[in-house]
């Protein structure tokens, strides 16, 4: 740089966009004048992108800093989970530059192919335990879960996509995710229907848009459906993307019959609307009722007479959810701002077979006129 400055007087360089500041510069210039300092997982990034802007390769001295720092990757860190992770969190500060290098992208991979590698052994060391002992086995075995929700969201998503392809099981994963949820969203509070403005910044909208995302992908149905209603819940307070909604409802659709009277009592974010979110509701039977559909669809007998869904193998579902549904809308008829054609349209969608009595309907239908 001085001599591409062509400039006798000058006394001052600037370095711009220096990758990890000036902590990372002075510890380049310790190693250029042989003082001792360690390497770390918490600097090695930053060491090794300061030592990519500065040029520090061979071509100048041997065992210069690039290839000290990948000594110390190769060596220590991508045969390490616990030392991945630490230096994968470390790198979040060094864009572009971490990932211009391919930096990222090993820590990744090696998270991936370490947390695959301990679940193979401690799968054969366990063989000869029984499924009682399963759960509290996997419990133990898979302490990175609740490490991996330090990541930013984004290497998260690398991550677990990752893991999918190296074989890591599906039950960790959704554990992972649901463990993450918990964590990068639990300091978000409940909005209430007369509150205005600005809920909530850009990223808790990015974090349960991407969680929903990799779910989809990644094909990730190990999750629990109280959890489902949760990321619906919290994708309708952070205003992410009707899509993302519509995705996980299809989710929900899927086992409605398992869901609580609790669940879909779901707060309205609109001020004009009623107290509750109707039309999530209504989305979601739509939803289960096309699953219904889909399965009966190849259980007519042969000379193709259809009982109404009387004797097909969902019927028991169906019955489930025409109570769940009678107990709903029995909860949201004292609402005054509750508009007819949207109580009507929940009733009406339900098949005749979905009540063997009903007298659920019609308690709801007299607390709406009342």
């Amino acid at each position: 740089m001085v001599a591409e400055a062509k400039d006798p007087d000058l006394s001052k360089l600037e370095l711009v966009n220096v990758p990890g500041g000036a902590t990372a510069f002075e510890l380049a210039a310790k190693f250029c004048y042989g003082s001792n300092f360690e390497i770390t997982t918490a600097n090695v990034a930053h060491l090794r992108c300061i030592a990519e802007y500065l040029e520090m390769t061979e071509d100048y001295q041997e065992e210069n800093l690039i290839v000290r720092t990948e000594m110390y990757l190769n060596d220590l860190v991508v045969k390490n989970l616990e030392k991945s992770l630490q230096v994968l969190c470390a790198c979040e500060s060094l864009d572009p530059m971490v990932e211009e290098i391919g930096f990222v992208d090993r820590c990744v991979d090696a998270i991936a192919m370490n947390a695959s590698k301990e679940q193979l052994v401690s799968g054969l060391a366990h063989l000869e335990c029984d499924a009682g002992s399963g759960k509290l086995r996997m419990h133990c075995q898979d302490w990175w879960v609740e490490d991996l929700s330090a990541l930013r969201i984004d290497y998260y998503q690398r991550v677990i996509a990752a893991m999918r392809r190296s074989g890591v099981r599906p039950e960790s994963i959704g554990t992972s995710i649901v463990h993450y949820a918990q964590t990068a969203l639990k300091g978000i509070e409940r909005r209430h229907v007369w509150d205005s403005g600005p809920l909530v910044g850009d990223n808790q909208r990015v974090v349960v848009e991407t969680l929903i995302n990799l779910m989809a992908t990644e094909k990730i149905t190990a999750v629990t459906l109280s959890f489902l209603f949760g990321m619906l819940r919290m994708a309708i307070e952070v205003d992410a993307g009707l899509d993302y909604r519509i995705e996980v409802e299809k989710r929900i659709g899927l086992h409605l019959e398992m869901a609580s009277l609790d669940d879909l009592l779901i707060p309205s974010m609109q001020t004009s609307e009623s107290m509750f979110d109707v039309d999530t509701v209504h989305r979601i039977l739509v939803n289960f009722l096309q699953r219904i559909e889909e399965d009966d669809s190849g259980d007519l007998s042969p000379c193709g007479y259809e009982s109404d869904g009387l004797k097909s193998p969902s019927h028991g579902s169906v019955l489930k959810v025409g109570r769940l549904m009678d107990g709903y809308l029995a909860e949201i008829a004292p609402d005054p701002y509750l508009k007819l054609q949207k109580f009507m349209t929940l009733i009406e969608l339900l098949p005749d077979y979905a009540r063997i009595v009903d007298d659920g309907l019609y308690r709801a239908i007299d607390i709406y006129l009342k």
